[in-house]
C-alpha cells in the first residue's frame, strides 16, 4: 500500500483504490444491473432489502422505491452523507460485522464491493447469517479473466489510476504485489469462499460491462462495442467478462 500523501487529489486516489469508486451518475449500465437484481430478488425485492457497500446510494435508491425497508451499509462515512440525500436508513459499519440480527433481510445486494474487503470470507459469512432462510445475495465482483485490471495498481510505491492490461494473467503472487488494494476472482475462488455455508446456488454466470464511457464520447464506436461483447455473454468467451454474477440463496 503507498504511504500518505498530502496533496488533496492524491489522497483521493488512494482512497479510491483502497475502496473503489462508487457510481455518481445513473446510466445504461447501472439500468441493467438494476434490472438483473430485479429479476434475480424476485418477490424479495419488495421485503426487507439491505445494500451491502451502498456508495453514495444509487442502488440502495432505486431498490428502495418498492421495498418495504431499505438499509445502505457503507465503511466510508463520508459517502454516507451523501447517501442520506438518497436514501433514509443509512448505517456506517464494515461488511466483515454487520450490526444486524440474523435473518433480517430478503435481499441483499453486494455490487462490486467484496473486493475490497480486509476478509472476503468473513463479509459473506455475515450476509449468509443476515439472510432470512430463503433469501438472496445478489453479488457482482471481479473476474479475473478480464484482460484489464480496472483498479489500478501500484508501481514504485505509487498508485496508478487506469485500466492495466493483463495484471490479472500474472501468477498470484505477482498480481497481488501490483494490486494489493483490490481482489480479482475466479470462479473456483468464489466456490472457495462460499464452501460449507448454509446456501444454494441459483444462478452464476459472467458479463461484460456496458462501456457508456466510451460510447459518451465515441458513441458509434462505444455502442458496437457494447453490443459485440454482451452478445460474447451467451458464448464461452463471457469467460473474459468483467464481473462475476452470483445469486445465491440461504437454505
Amino acid at each position: 500500500m503507498s504511504t500518505p500523501h498530502t496533496n488533496p487529489g492524491a489522497q483521493h486516489l488512494d482512497k479510491a483504490a483502497l475502496r473503489g469508486e462508487p457510481s455518481h451518475v445513473w446510466r445504461a449500465g447501472q439500468q441493467r444491473r438494476l434490472a438483473m437484481i430485479l429479476e434475480a430478488a424476485g418477490d424479495r425485492a419488495g421485503g426487507a432489502v439491505l445494500v451491502d457497500g451502498c456508495g453514495v446510494g444509487m442502488y440502495l435508491h432505486h431498490l428502495g422505491n418498492d421495498a418495504d425497508q431499505a438499509v445502505g451499509l457503507d465503511i466510508e462515512f463520508e459517502r454516507l452523507q451523501e447517501t442520506k440525500t438518497r436514501a433514509e436508513q443509512v448505517v456506517n459499519a464494515r461488511g466483515e460485522a454487520l450490526p444486524f440480527p440474523g435473518r433480517t433481510f430478503d435481499l441483499v445486494l453486494s455490487h462490486e464491493v467484496l473486493e475490497h474487503v480486509q476478509d472476503d470470507r468473513a463479509a459473506l459469512r455475515e450476509i449468509v447469517r443476515s439472510l432470512k432462510p430463503g433469501g438472496r445475495l445478489v453479488l457482482f465482483c471481479p473476474n479475473r479473466g478480464y484482460p484489464f485490471e480496472t483498479h489500478g495498481i501500484y508501481w514504485r510505491g505509487r498508485y496508478r489510476f487506469g485500466n492495466i492490461p493483463l495484471i490479472n494473467y500474472l501468477p498470484r503472487a505477482w498480481r497481488d504485489r501490483l494490486a494489493p488494494h483490490v481482489n480479482v476472482y475466479t470462479r473456483r475462488d468464489l466456490e472457495r469462499l462460499f464452501a460449507g455455508l448454509p446456501v444454494r446456488t441459483v444462478e452464476r454466470t459472467i458479463i461484460f460491462g456496458a462501456y457508456d464511457n466510451i460510447i459518451a464520447r465515441r458513441p458509434r464506436l462505444g455502442t458496437a462495442l457494447r453490443a459485440i461483447l454482451q452478445w460474447l455473454e451467451r458464448t464461452p468467451l463471457r469467460v473474459l467478462g468483467l464481473s462475476h454474477f452470483w445469486v445465491i440463496e440461504k437454505i
